[in-house]
C-alpha cells in the first residue's frame, strides 16, 4: 500500500524505516545532526508548503535513505497508513 505525504508525493508502506514528529523530536541535537547531515548528502526532500510537521525515513528500491519532510503530523500519517490496512 501507498501512504500520500503531501503534495503528489507518496511512498510505498514497506519503504518506511521511521516517521519522526519535528516538533518534538528536534529537540534533540542527535536528530539536529541526522537532518543536517542527510540534507548534507542531498537525501531530504522537502514535501511541505508550510510548517514542517514530520520527517519520514525511507529506504528506496535501490537502496538508497530519503527523508521527506512532510507539514502533515505524524499522527495523522500514522493514522492514514493504518486507515490503508483495511
Amino acid at each position: 500500500m501507498y501512504l500520500h505525504l503531501g503534495r503528489d508525493v507518496v511512498v510505498m508502506q514497506q519503504d518506511i524505516i521511521g516517521l519522526f514528529d519535528l516538533d518534538t523530536s528536534t529537540w534533540s541535537k542527535h536528530t539536529k545532526n541526522f537532518l543536517t547531515a542527510w540534507e548534507e548528502k542531498g537525501h531530504i526532500i522537502n514535501v511541505s508548503d508550510d510548517l514542517p510537521k514530520s520527517a519520514v525515513v525511507c529506504c528506496g528500491k535501490d537502496g538508497r535513505t530519503l527523508v521527506y519532510i512532510s507539514q502533515l503530523s505524524s499522527q495523522t500519517l500514522l493514522k492514514r497508513s493504518k486507515e490503508e490496512l483495511y
